[in-house]
């Protein structure tokens, strides 16, 4: 082919791949968010079926139970025992915030006469700079100010969308709930039904991919409940033991950042010796920087293998699927993006495997 010809024909698809992404690609992304948001329950009850099919089983061969019946019990002790524990879990946290709301001035207090007392020493240095710097600053400020403005009124907007939707949430999770005793109780049904109206080889291979995924999906989950239950629970007995009062509180706000990617527990751990070494408290300080390298230690030495005997994803892998889906789904993409990459993996491993055969 001659040189102008390749020329035009890689101009050509530049122009039509750019054109997919700015027109085609946001469309379909708007249409798997659709899709993902209407089949929310039902993804979530074929997950909790996968989740109670091994009591389901024990119940209907060993207790002589009818399986609707198994069902109905597995859901009440596995799903009934974990929400009670959260209803426990929650009212403890609630009754820790509302104390540390009544005494939250005698923490904040300190902090700003620090940054009070650094301001103070900071203007004999302001004023012998240039105008230009000193304009810069301030505006800079104004653009901090500005951002914390916004920041409020999008946090107020936040909980007032959370008030509004719980009445969704408890109709997703009644859906959910019917749902799952009815993909737990068919299921046999459901896959023969799917077999028979999907044409071979693909009913085969999407039932393949579909258990490879919730299988992996399952594993992601175990092996991260494990490793934050460890960080949150080391966290907990940790500041417990050294002292600090609502242990419990922090201790599960250091396991919600165990979730982020990168940031993790230091977010925590590190601003807070910071500011106990400069307000003087060093000997506090160095406990908690003792406890912070033992949870990271732990998790190093457990992450790889937690992770690699479950999923066999790399957490760079899993950081890159968040943030994709972050930008391409909002916050659900959080969520849904190690999911797509879970689901790639399945069909990629399913392709090879019949590929091989």
């Amino acid at each position: 082919m001659p040189r102008y010809l390749r020329l035009a024909a890689a101009t050509v698809t530049l122009l039509l791949l750019y054109l997919a992404w700015k027109y085609i690609v946001p469309e379909i992304m708007v249409i798997i968010k659709f899709i993902f948001v209407l089949l929310t329950p039902f993804i979530l009850a074929v997950i909790l079926a996968v989740i109670i099919e091994p009591f389901v089983r024990f119940l209907n061969e060993k207790a002589r139970l009818i399986r609707p019946l198994a069902i109905v019990v597995a859901m009440v002790v596995l799903i009934g025992g974990i929400g009670s524990l959260l209803t426990v879990l929650i009212f403890r946290l609630v009754k820790e915030l509302s104390d540390l709301s009544v005494s939250l001035p005698k923490y904040i207090n300190p902090v700003q006469d620090y940054i009070n007392h650094l301001i103070e020493q900071g203007k004999i240095f302001y004023f012998r700079l240039p105008p230009a710097v000193t304009g810069r600053f301030q505006e800079r400020v104004g653009d901090v100010t500005s951002w914390l403005s916004d920041l409020a009124s999008s946090l107020a907007n936040s909980l007032l969308h959370i008030a509004t939707a719980l009445p969704g949430a408890v109709m997703i999770i009644v859906v959910t709930l019917i749902a799952t005793y009815f993909v737990s109780r068919d299921k046999k049904i459901i896959v023969q039904f799917w077999m028979k109206y999907v044409p071979a080889p693909w009913g085969t291979r999407t039932i393949t991919m579909g258990r490879e995924s919730i299988n992996a999906f399952l594993g992601y989950l175990k092996a991260q409940f494990v490793l934050i239950s460890l960080t949150t629970i080391q966290s907990i007995a940790g500041l417990q033991l050294i002292g600090v009062d609502y242990a419990l509180t922090l201790g599960l706000l250091i396991g919600f950042f165990d979730l982020i990617p990168v940031l993790g527990p230091a977010s925590i751990y590190l601003p807070w010796a910071i500011w106990s070494f400069i307000s003087g408290h060093t000997s506090f300080a160095i406990k908690l920087l003792s406890i912070y390298a033992f949870v990271w230690g732990v998790r190093q030495m457990l992450e790889a293998r937690v992770v690699a005997q479950s999923l066999g994803l790399h957490p760079l892998a899993v950081l890159l699927a968040m943030y994709a889906g972050l930008k391409a789904l909002g916050a659900a993409g959080l969520i849904l993006g190690p999911i797509l990459l879970i689901i790639i993996q399945a069909a990629v491993k399913v392709y090879f495997t019949n590929r091989a055969k």
